[in-house]
């Protein structure tokens, strides 16, 4: 056979033309805008902050409570995770992102109908939905530390579907939406100090005063049944608020970069600074104490992660170790409140701190972001102090409404027994 012979005929090349260039005749697409490096990033920052509440925030709440509760700890933040997935997906992402006003979103992504593969970012936008879902499944769950060892399972679950719509939506479109109207007027917010950690702590405070203290409350109270199950799940979120901090910045940057290095520097200062403390006040340096400590340089570096350099994270860490660790005495000691495991005193106090300090330990000659310091004081006084009110005000509705319905409290033989048992029928510890 002829080399001739093989050579495609002019036919079968129209074919071949017509079958691999097909835009040529029905218009190109546009290029996508997608980036893996950023998707990639993100989706491992999801996973990160989703981690961070299972099982890191279950096991470190889990083993500051009594043996006999523990697993009605593990259940409240796992269910919660579950009601916060499913009402993010039927309105609340939609309340919080999409169009609306500077107030509320709209309904447009109602179910997330039109959230597409992408939106002209550089994930897609269903990363971006994931995300932000892992914070509203969070967010909750850090209000669980206040209300331990007392309440229905029931009004947990109540809780759950009355305080995001209420609360935590409306300040999130507020802070983080593109229209929304703190971050027009320029608040700083970042990963959450106020979003989170304010609604949060403030949220739990007020929880804790309507719900009661425990029995025995304040001086026959048993220590943490398990300080190693405390440090796994202390660590956990360490880790995992990485992608809580790193991951608000929406992709993989030089400004993620510098994110996770300030988270990282605050945590460990804060935490030694607590343990320094502690060492000093009671002669002994405790591992509850160190974890703690790290907690509260992670919720105080939080809204400042994205403005603020080396400098500015040491700063914020000595005084979330310090701040945090007398807050906690403030609280339990002279106004009487059980807020059972520092919520308010933790998340609460050092989020609203870093959220108003960011203006001073931002500023550009400490290798911040921040140029006008008097400026950014103001506005970030008037988001914190305007969310704090909202959060009182939102709670109280919310625990009235519970109260009414299917009431708040277990009663004083169901407390006795432990949660555990009266709530849900089992024992974490079974010793044969």
């Amino acid at each position: 056979m002829s080399n001739n012979s093989r050579r495609p005929t002019p036919f079968l090349l129209l074919i071949i033309l017509l079958f691999s260039a097909p835009a040529a005749f029905a218009g190109a697409e546009p290029p996508s805008t997608l980036d893996t490096g950023d998707t990639a990033w993100m989706i491992t920052a999801t996973v990160l902050v989703l981690f961070m509440t299972l099982p890191g925030l279950a096991l470190f709440y889990g083993g500051l409570v009594r043996s006999k509760n523990v697993l009605s700890v593990l259940m409240h933040c796992f269910a919660i995770a579950c009601v916060a997935s499913l009402l993010w997906v039927i309105c609340l992402y939609s309340l919080a992102f999409s169009g609306g006003n500077g107030w509320i979103g709209d309904m447009q992504h109602l179910f997330l109908r039109g959230v597409i593969d992408e939106n002209g970012g550089s994930i897609p936008e269903t990363v971006f939905v994931m995300f932000q879902m892992t914070f509203a499944i969070i967010t909750p769950g850090l209000v669980v530390g206040a209300f331990v060892e007392r309440i229905k399972f029931s009004a947990v679950l109540l809780f759950t579907i009355l305080w995001l719509p209420l609360v935590y939506v409306p300040v999130c479109h507020w802070v983080w939406a593109g229209n929304g109207w703190m971050l027009t007027k320029g608040t700083i917010d970042l990963a959450g100090g106020i979003v989170v950690h304010t609604t949060a702590g403030i949220s739990a405070l007020v929880l804790a005063k309507m719900l009661g203290p425990r029995k025995g409350f304040p001086k026959n109270l048993q220590p943490p049944h398990n300080p190693g199950m405390v440090m796994i799940g202390a660590s956990m979120l360490w880790v995992g608020w990485f992608g809580f901090n790193a991951g608000s910045q929406g992709g993989a940057s030089l400004e993620a970069g510098m994110t996770m290095l300030v988270t990282h520097i605050a945590a460990a200062t804060a935490s030694l600074t607590w343990m320094t403390i502690e060492k000093i006040k009671t002669g002994k340096a405790g591992l509850v104490g160190i974890v703690t400590g790290m907690v509260a340089g992670l919720a105080t570096i939080t809204p400042a992660s994205g403005n603020v350099g080396p400098i500015g994270a040491l700063i914020l860490g000595v005084l979330a170790g310090a701040v945090c660790y007398f807050a906690c005495g403030i609280i339990k000691d002279k106004l009487k409140i059980d807020d059972t495991l520092d919520v308010f005193a933790v998340h609460g106090v050092g989020g609203m701190m870093g959220s108003i300090l960011v203006a001073f330990v931002g500023l550009v000659a400490l290798g911040g972001n921040v140029e006008d310091a008097g400026s950014q004081f103001l506005t970030q006084v008037l988001s914190v102090g305007f969310t704090a009110l909202w959060s009182v005000i939102g709670t109280i509705i919310v625990v009235l409404i519970i109260k009414a319905t299917t009431g708040l409290r277990v009663s004083e033989d169901e407390e006795n027994r432990g949660l555990d048992q009266s709530s849900h029928g089992e024992t974490a510890y079974t010793l044969d």
